[in-house]
Formats: structure tokens, sequence, C-alpha cells
């Protein structure tokens, strides 16, 4: 964690570097959402592999909610592909 001071002059770096060359930042920005658009990804698969297993161990009612989460977190992730991609 930083102190305020530190977390002031971060900033300030990071204006200078946003205004003084935008192609940088904006390609670094794209890195990061990419990164986390794959960890959300791989997320969704293990929940997915794990669902019969959750289903057997916690019965059909965990099973049949986690099902319906996963549904709506597969309908976001289709909605919104281009921010993860």
């Amino acid at each position: 964690m930083l102190s305020k001071e530190d977390q002031r002059r971060f900033e300030q770096i990071t204006r200078q570097l946003r205004e003084s060359d935008p192609e940088f930042f904006a390609r670094l920005d794209h890195r990061t959402r990419a990164r986390r658009g794959r960890y959300l990804m791989l997320l969704t698969i293990v929940l997915w592999a794990s669902l019969p297993a959750m289903t057997v161990l916690a019965g059909r009612l965990a099973g049949a909610v986690c099902a319906v989460v996963l549904l709506a977190n597969a309908a976001l992730m289709w909605r919104f592909r281009r921010r993860w991609l």
C-alpha cells in the first residue's frame, strides 16, 4: 500500500505518461483487459467442469442454482466479449 504522497506521485507519473505517449498507454491497458478476460474464461470453464461433482455432493438444488449462475455468467461474457478479448 502506498502512502498518500507516493500515491499522488504515482498518479502524476501515470498522467504524464498518458499525455506524452497515448499509444503505449492504450497498448498497456489492452493487455491488462485481455489477461483479465483469460482468467475469467478459465474460471468459467473450471466452474462448468465442477458442476456435475457439485450436483452429486451438494444436491440437485445446489447444482441447479450453480447452473443458473453459470448460465448468467456465460451470457454476460458473451454479451461483453469485446471487452474480454
